[in-house]
């Protein structure tokens, strides 16, 4: 049933508005030929669809947020966007480029959406292109975002002297590599959700990451989960929808 079809139905009292919006969720998508985009994604989680960069030609992914865009999308998130692909893009709305978190926006639009805050705390300086990536994406999802960046357990005073920014977040996100302790330490001084990412920082036994992986799963602290080694925008995209489910008493 086509989008005039359905408004069609509406008006003859056929389906009811709720009934419509449900077959809306569901409709089709638009083949490009080498990708499928699922316009109605928006409806469904709130937040169109997100462009992984990584394995797409600069042409694919002109194609895909040109689409896009045309359809009248905002905040067209990209990621893992090489700095020498974000040149050879060739798009027909306005794009924004951070290298350091290698993330892309095409038609960003800053607005929030939700009043609590989303705390990204790193343990040291290396980790900060996956916290980039957790931050900004969570900002473009529409949530106001503190960053405390190399506050590591190797001097753990620089993490309490920011114990009031990090008690006052709705949902921190806490990344770390070598043997991935910040999330349990983290874990243990606060109240709300806290997304542990482990990152591939570290000697030859932190196995690209895998070490602090498996510390961030054994955690002892309670309230602690824990996403994938450097999937800084899982981190972020998982806390905005913590985030939006509700404020903090």
């Amino acid at each position: 049933m086509t989008t005039m079809e359905l408004l069609q139905a509406v008006s003859a009292g056929e389906l009811t508005p709720a009934q419509a919006q449900l077959q809306l969720k569901l409709q089709p998508y638009e083949d490009l030929g080498f990708a499928k985009l699922d316009h109605h994604r928006a409806l469904r989680q709130k937040a169109c669809e997100v462009i992984y960069g990584a394995g797409k030609t600069a042409a694919q992914i002109t194609a895909i947020a040109n689409a896009m865009a045309a359809h009248g999308d905002e905040n067209i998130l990209i990621t893992r966007l090489a700095p020498e692909k974000a040149e050879q893009l060739e798009l027909s709305a306005p794009f924004w480029y951070d290298e350091t978190a290698r993330l892309g926006i095409v038609n960003r639009t800053q607005r929030q959406s939700a009043a609590g805050t989303i705390a990204v705390i790193c343990a040291g300086t290396s980790d900060i292109p996956v916290c980039e990536e957790a931050a900004l994406t969570a900002e473009t999802l529409g949530n106001p975002v503190v960053r405390l960046y190399d506050v590591g357990v190797a001097g753990l005073h620089r993490l309490l002297s920011k114990l009031d920014l990090i008690m006052s977040a709705n949902v921190i996100i806490a990344v770390a590599g070598m043997e991935g302790a910040l999330a349990s330490v983290v874990g243990g001084l606060v109240d709300c959700p806290v997304i542990a990412v482990p990152t591939s920082v570290g000697y030859g036994a932190s196995f690209g990451g895998v070490s602090a992986l498996l510390s961030m799963l054994s955690s002892c602290a309670s309230g602690v989960s824990v996403v994938n080694i450097d999937n800084g925008f899982g981190a972020g995209f998982l806390a905005s929808r913590i985030n939006h489910m509700g404020e903090k008493a």
